[in-house]
């Protein structure tokens, strides 16, 4: 295959993060409007290639920043590790822009999925932090009960026991066939890109995922709706919600029918957009249409209002 090449080639950063190496991956101005690309659960910073081209090629003046959460991608595991919290990657990301920005200039945030639950809870808990905010499709769970708890732990308990793992590819080609399977809309091209970063080679040639297989580990705390809710309610940036027109993350995922009364009316400055022809991996799908939709939610035409 004929890998995908970029229009603005990306650098790598290293930066020590709470006792671990976050690997951080960085496009366009060295000094322009800061944009933070988050991504999602079995994926890399990388992924943002396609949506990085497309941005830039509209406004060249954007610094753009995409980590490789921890245990993903050239970002280190904590050792040892049984678990991945949530908290830690609000922890993380926390200190990722003191970092780079100090400690209290407002970014703009763009986030897939995992990546969005994080931005969104992040964006409640550090409402003054946040200057804008792009949901890709990160909806939240459907939510467990109490009565769920004795279970969801014995599984977590049993899980820990025995280590877990990824299977080998015999060579990155593998990887990108993965990929494609996983998302039928990804060309050849792209996925041969995707592959590169995805994966990595060990000394015998065949292709291993560069994430850690504790990621395959249930979470033994329950979904707690309320205290998300909670967090979306406090954010005061506009917040942009961007899912596929199909609905297929939402059936996935089983969201209660009421969802957009009970859930997207507690974020007080919203927008919406339905895309058509892409599924859960909207900047993958649709990159240069998300590119507008982003900029012109970052920075509106004149006379434009955010949100809702």
């Amino acid at each position: 295959m004929t890998a995908y090449l970029p229009r603005h080639p990306s650098t790598s950063e290293h930066i020590a993060v709470r006792g671990l190496s976050y690997h951080v991956r960085r496009w366009g101005a060295a000094n322009g409007r800061p944009v933070w690309l988050l991504h999602g659960w079995m994926d890399v910073g990388a992924s943002y290639q396609f949506l990085a081209d497309e941005l830039l090629a509209l406004n060249p003046n954007l610094s753009l920043f995409a980590p490789d959460w921890r245990g993903f991608g050239k970002s280190t595991a904590p050792q040892p590790c049984d678990a991945y919290w949530f908290a830690d990657y609000l922890a993380d990301f926390d200190a990722l822009l003191r970092h780079y920005h100090g400690d209290t200039a407002p970014v703009d945030l763009v986030a897939h999925s995992m990546g969005g639950n994080v931005a969104m809870l992040y964006a409640g808990a550090r409402p003054a932090r946040i200057a804008s905010l792009v949901n890709l499709d990160g909806t939240g769970l459907a939510g467990g009960t109490p009565d769920q708890a004795p279970e969801r732990y014995a599984k977590w308990l049993d899980e820990i026991i025995k280590p877990e793992g990824f299977a080998p590819y015999k060579e990155a080609s593998g990887v990108a066939s993965r990929l494609m399977k996983n998302n039928p809309r990804l060309p050849e091209d792209k996925a041969s890109f995707l592959a590169q970063h995805w994966g990595a080679p060990a000394a015998d040639g065949s292709w291993h995922l560069q994430a850690d297989p504790a990621h395959k580990r249930s979470n033994p705390l329950i979904y707690r709706v309320e205290e998300i809710l909670a967090c979306w309610a406090a954010i005061t940036a506009p917040v942009l919600m961007v899912e596929p027109a199909d609905g297929s993350t939402r059936r996935w995922l089983k969201l209660p029918d009421d969802y957009d009364a009970t859930r997207l009316a507690k974020i007080a400055r919203l927008s919406r957009l339905m895309v058509k022809d892409a599924g859960h991996m909207l900047h993958h799908d649709q990159p240069a249409l998300l590119a507008q939709a982003i900029l012109n939610h970052i920075l509106p035409p004149t006379g434009a209002a955010h949100g809702a």
